[in-house]
């Protein structure tokens, strides 16, 4: 299977979190993230574009009862931008969250200038 996309992460965040959780939760985030590189249509099931924020995608990791989300963005079409990530306790994703991926977001972009 040829790789559809470029995944690279962005700072420390997405990694702190990462490295924070147990074996198994690691291997469904590589699970979720090898799709979103090697698949051409992601399922929404695994991606979804978040309404109300400007190019903001979460990658929903569901292990057991428990549900992680991983935020990031397209840049330049195929390559992918990790920001950061969190478990998901309430029905609604909390502001904060956002609010940290898309400072992460700007950052990033600014950091390319």
């Amino acid at each position: 299977m040829s790789v559809s996309r470029e995944i690279i992460v962005y700072c420390n965040t997405f990694w702190t979190f990462y490295n924070a959780q147990n074996k198994t939760v690691q291997k469904k985030i590589d699970f979720v993230i090898g799709l979103v590189q090697e698949l051409e249509i992601v399922p929404a099931k695994f991606l979804k574009h978040l309404k109300g924020t400007d190019g903001l995608y979460e990658m929903r990791i569901k292990v057991g009862s428990n549900i992680f989300r991983v935020f990031c963005f397209f840049d330049e079409g195929r390559l992918v931008i990790l920001l950061n990530a969190f478990q998901k306790k309430t029905q609604k994703t909390p502001e904060k969250e956002i609010d940290k991926a898309m400072k992460l977001k700007v950052a990033y972009y600014e950091s390319k200038e």
